[in-house]
């Protein structure tokens, strides 16, 4: 029997979907763990299980917690590394210009003044970003210096993380972007998200409709995931002139969209996936 703990913030599609898949299954044992209703004593193992699967919204929870079980030998899907390399989105620029792989262009700053010099070096338009954030919330189309001034102070006084200037060069999609979902060290899918807005995320109106994979689409995506430390991942890709960027790269996936889209089962593989993972540790 393979123990899984399951940690999540509420149920949302996405979450009754792996655990009708996860307790569908003789092999497999679910523990059910809210990130809010629980408290953990560190020097104590935190739950008899052989790998916890995290899906936790709150990525601060998730973080913490996913380190807690791994102090005391417990692997987590997705471990606390790449979910700390996907949540921040400094730490995945730098981590993809590292490894060479195309993203857009980013230019860091920590305060106003050094705010308004980055965004006039990578050139308007140009996007400002939450280094921690998710569902294209708070972001900042930049077209002039007018409203630069203005969004960084907004920006400015928001609080601690926002702070910390993101300024990220602005990629003209041609009305929509791909996201690609990686297994291990498999794109399994894609879907294009279309949109009148910029910003194409589901979560903010976003059509998704079937991407076809092609071998350069896919060796990227392997790339990418690799240089993140692996896992359930999906990944966010502009369509460019001389093939493609990534832009961003998510630890707990949502799917909804993209499973009657694509015709593939996404959480009987991501489910398989944890199960392979406890099986190796046991």
């Amino acid at each position: 029997m393979i123990r899984v703990g399951f940690l999540y913030t509420r149920l949302r599609v996405e979450e009754k979907y792996l655990l009708e898949e996860l307790e569908g299954r003789p092999e497999v044992e679910v523990t059910r763990i809210s990130d809010g209703e629980k408290f953990f004593d560190i020097t104590q193992k935190p739950a008899e299980v052989d790998v916890l699967f995290e899906r936790s919204i709150s990525y601060s929870r998730g973080l913490y917690i996913s380190r807690i079980f791994e102090a005391h030998g417990i692997p987590v899907v997705n471990s606390s590394l790449v979910a700390d390399r996907c949540g921040d989105k400094y730490v995945t620029s730098q981590l993809l210009v590292q490894n060479r792989i195309p993203t857009p262009r980013v230019v860091m700053a920590f305060d106003e003044e050094s705010a308004l010099g980055a965004v006039e070096a990578v050139g308007y338009p140009c996007v400002l970003k939450p280094v921690i954030g998710s569902w294209g919330r708070l972001l900042a189309k930049v077209d002039n210096r007018y409203t630069a001034e203005s969004f960084i102070e907004h920006k400015a006084s928001l609080g601690i993380n926002h702070q910390i200037f993101y300024v990220q060069e602005y990629i003209n999609k041609p009305g929509r972007d791909i996201r690609a979902f990686v297994i291990g060290d498999e794109l399994i899918c894609a879907i294009y998200r279309s949109s009148d807005n910029w910003i194409t995320n589901t979560a903010r109106g976003g059509v998704a409709t079937n991407c076809p994979i092609t071998d350069e689409m896919a060796d990227l995506c392997q790339r990418a995931a690799r240089a993140i430390g692996g896992g359930l991942l999906a990944l966010d890709l502009f369509e460019v002139e001389n093939g493609f960027t990534i832009n961003e790269i998510n630890h707990t996936m949502e799917f909804r969209n993209s499973i009657a889209t694509t015709g593939v089962n996404i959480p009987q593989k991501m489910v398989e996936y944890v199960i392979a993972k406890a099986s190796a540790e046991l």
